[in-house]
């Protein structure tokens, strides 16, 4: 499918979530909601934690249809699905559903910023957006057999609450079939010690599986951490470590992620490593631990130089002024990424998934096609059909 980015102000002006509310009695029954609009919707249902396979049959009676999917904090599903006037389209996917509580006593230590994202509420939200939405019936069940990907990291990972933000955790969904649910449980401005000191892992390692993976992406916001023993050979290098000997303690596998580059161009046009040693490090943790790694550093920087000094903007929150409802000033951020960027970062994931022959790369939809960041996609054919207003806040992190 192509993609044209959409930022016209005029365009997320319209795009507020209009909500069902429904109860736990929906579960494993098919509910008739035969909704239309010219704006996004959701519905939603209160579950317990754990992954659901969700059946929604799209299109309309009365009208021509064009559908977008999307789950919880903007993971994106299903891509645009036309209809004709009575005609209806069912496609299905699994969604992961956690909230903060560990045990009686014990939660997860959310940001303020957390406590209102859809991705750790009570609740499973699904979100119809595009030109012109269409839902005949949707079915919400459990689903016990899917293999679950367990994302880890900061605001390169997380699914982006609002855009204009967007990170690769909350694309990489639409690429996998109906056996496998990713479960994001990265943050805007954790590194490896403040995700463990926020008993993230520890909520992970309640509802992960024998067999089930977490993925590890850290490095932006270690490098900044200055106290006696941190550093990418001390405190991030143990902190990998305790990573890789907890979940395996659970039977649980591990990926690493090296950190995705910044927009830091020399004078020869070429990415400059503000890194530093911190990729070198997590393959060395990698080599030693046996820990199969995505060289992400590597092939983000090869996207930023193929799209140039200029095209590499594309990419990342760079809008002029009055892009956005509210944007007096011009949005310059070369850490974070726009939905463009999060899908080309989302199909390296994928791509050093098949290169290290991980088996969750045998279950990629019929539709996937091999990536080269040396020939990204084209940011002028790129698509993005927003799904909830705008918010300027810069996310925590860079």
């Amino acid at each position: 499918m192509k993609h044209r980015l959409l930022i016209l102000a005029t365009v997320l002006a319209a795009c507020l979530y209009t909500t069902t509310a429904n109860g736990q009695t929906n579960i494993g029954e098919t509910v008739t909601l035969d909704k239309t609009s010219d704006k996004p919707f959701s519905y939603t249902v209160q579950v317990p934690d754990g992954n659901y396979r969700v059946t929604v049959t799209l299109g309309a009676k009365k009208r021509a249809a064009q559908t977008v999917v999307r789950a919880e904090s903007r993971r994106h599903y299903i891509d645009m699905v036309t209809t004709k006037k009575g005609k209806y389209e069912t496609v299905s996917f699994v969604v992961n559903k956690h909230n903060p509580v560990i045990d009686s006593k014990t939660k997860v230590k959310l940001k303020p910023r957390e406590w209102s994202y859809k991705n750790w509420d009570d609740s499973l939200t699904i979100t119809f957006c595009g030109p012109s939405p269409a839902v005949k019936d949707i079915r919400i069940e459990p689903e016990t057999e899917a293999t679950t990907l367990f994302l880890c990291g900061n605001s390169t990972v997380v699914d982006q609450e609002n855009e204009p933000w967007a990170s690769w955790g909350q694309m990489i969904t639409r690429w996998f079939d109906n056996s496998i649910a990713v479960a994001n449980y990265a943050e805007s401005g954790l590194s490896c010690t403040t995700f463990l000191a926020q008993l993230r892992l520890d909520k992970i390692l309640t509802q992960l599986k024998k067999g089930d993976y977490v993925i590890v992406e850290f490095g932006h916001n270690d490098e900044k951490e200055k106290k006696a023993g941190d550093g990418a050979w001390y405190s991030y290098s143990r902190n990998l470590k305790i990573f890789v000997d907890r979940v395996r303690e659970k039977g649980g596998n591990i990926v690493f992620c090296t950190p995705t580059a910044r927009r830091s161009f020399d004078n020869n046009n070429r990415i400059i490593n503000t890194h530093n040693d911190y990729p070198l490090a997590m393959q060395m943790v990698g080599v030693r631990e046996k820990v199969p790694v995505i060289e992400l550093t590597k092939m983000s920087t090869t996207l930023y130089e193929t799209l140039g000094v200029e095209g590499s903007k594309k990419a990342l929150v760079h809008y002029p002024a009055n892009t956005f409802p509210g944007q007096d000033t011009p949005l310059n951020d070369n850490t974070h990424f726009n939905p463009y960027g999060a899908w080309q970062i989302a199909k390296m994931v994928v791509m050093g998934m098949k290169q290290l022959q991980l088996p969750m790369a045998n279950h990629l939809r019929p539709d996937w096609q091999d990536y080269n960041p040396a020939q990204p996609d084209d940011p002028a054919q790129f698509v993005w059909h927003m799904s909830t207003g705008s918010n300027l806040v810069k996310p925590d992190g860079n």
